[in-house]
C-alpha cells in the first residue's frame, strides 16, 4: 500500500490521504482509455476507471475510504494528490473524483448539471439564486441532500482550480463536537416533518418533507440541514431553525482549513455539515469546484 494515512493538522477525526506523483503516473495510461464524455455517457465506464484506481493501491484505497466514511469517531478524509506537473489536468481530477466515488457507493444525478457531478465557479461578480456562489458571504454550515427524495450518503468536494484567491477557508463541523447537540436534536420541533425547497438554479421542480435530525441504526443522531431551503409552516419552526443556525455558526468547535488545488473532502454526509468562509475581494477572483454526493453501496 503506497498511499500514506495521516491525521489532519486541525482534527484527529479527519483523515488525510496522500498520493505520491510516482502512484499518479501509473494512473494516465488506464485513465486515457475514458474520456469525460463516455464517463458521463456510460455509467459502467466509470467503474471500470474506479478499479484501476483500486489497483494501483493493490486493492486496498477503497477498503480504507469505505472504512473512514462509515465510522462516526471519523467520517471526513482528505485527498491530497502530489500533482506539481501539468500532466495532471483538469480532466485528470474529474477522473480521479470519479474514481474515489465509485469505490465507495453510486453517485446521485445532479439536476443542477444534468450529469452525475457538478462544476461550478465562484467569481468576484455572481448573479445566481444561491449562497454557493457568493463570494464574499459566509457559506454556512450544511448538508447537502436535503431538497431531493434520493438519500444522500456521502459528498465529495475537489478544488479544481483558483485564482487571485484570499480567503474562502473550508469549514467543517463534526455532529458529536457541536456543543448544543443534546439541547436541540431532541427538541421536539427539529424532530417534526420541514417543508424543503431549492432555487430555479437547483432544476428541481418539487418539494420534499423531512425533519432536522433523526437517529441512525445505533441511535446516535444525524442532521439534514441547510440554512437557505426550508419553508418554515408557523412561528415555532421558525424560531427553531433561526436558533439552530445561530448554534451552529458559533460553534467553537468548526475546523477552518484551506484545501489545496487539487485536493478532495470526501465526508459522510449524515454527521459532518460544511461551509465555507467568505473570499476576500478581488475583481479576478476564480475558483472552480467540482461536486459528487451520493449514496454507499449495499
Amino acid at each position: 500500500m503506497s498511499f500514506k494515512i495521516e491525521n489532519h493538522q486541525k482534527s484527529k477525526r479527519v483523515r488525510v490521504i496522500k498520493f505520491e506523483e510516482s502512484d499518479l503516473d501509473r494512473l494516465i495510461f488506464p485513465f486515457k482509455k475514458h474520456t469525460i464524455l463516455s464517463l458521463e455517457y456510460k455509467p459502467f465506464s466509470r467503474f471500470s476507471l474506479a478499479k484501476s484506481l483500486d489497483e494501483v493501491f493493490e486493492n486496498k484505497l477503497s477498503q480504507t475510504l469505505v472504512k473512514i466514511l462509515n465510522d462516526r469517531e471519523t467520517g471526513t478524509v482528505i485527498i491530497e494528490p502530489e500533482m506539481s506537473n501539468k500532466k495532471f489536468d483538469k480532466d485528470f481530477l474529474v477522473k480521479l473524483s470519479t474514481g474515489l466515488a465509485y469505490l465507495v457507493g453510486n453517485p446521485n444525478f445532479d439536476s443542477m448539471t444534468d450529469k452525475y457531478y457538478a462544476r461550478f465557479h465562484v467569481k468576484h461578480q455572481d448573479s445566481s439564486d444561491s449562497y454557493l456562489r457568493k463570494a464574499y458571504t459566509n457559506l454556512d454550515l450544511h448538508t447537502d441532500g436535503t431538497y431531493v427524495k434520493e438519500k444522500t450518503d456521502w459528498l465529495i468536494m475537489t478544488k479544481m482550480e483558483e485564482q487571485n484567491v484570499s480567503g474562502g477557508e473550508s469549514v467543517i463541523l463534526h455532529l458529536d463536537d457541536w456543543e448544543h447537540l443534546d439541547e436541540l436534536s431532541n427538541h421536539a420541533v427539529g424532530q417534526q416533518n420541514f417543508t424543503w425547497g431549492s432555487p430555479k438554479s437547483k432544476n428541481v421542480d418539487y418539494k420534499v418533507e423531512h425533519p432536522v435530525f433523526s437517529k441512525d441504526k445505533k441511535g446516535k443522531p444525524t442532521i439534514s440541514y441547510i440554512d437557505q431551503f426550508p419553508e418554515p409552516k408557523n412561528m415555532e419552526q421558525g424560531l427553531f431553525l433561526q436558533k439552530l443556525s445561530d448554534a451552529l455558526e458559533e460553534s467553537k468547535n468548526k475546523v477552518v482549513f484551506p484545501l489545496p488545488v487539487g485536493s478532495t473532502i470526501f465526508s459522510n454526509n449524515y454527521f459532518w455539515l460544511h461551509g465555507r468562509k467568505a473570499f476576500n475581494e478581488h475583481t479576478g477572483l476564480s475558483r472552480e469546484l467540482l461536486r459528487i454526493r451520493g449514496t454507499f453501496f449495499n
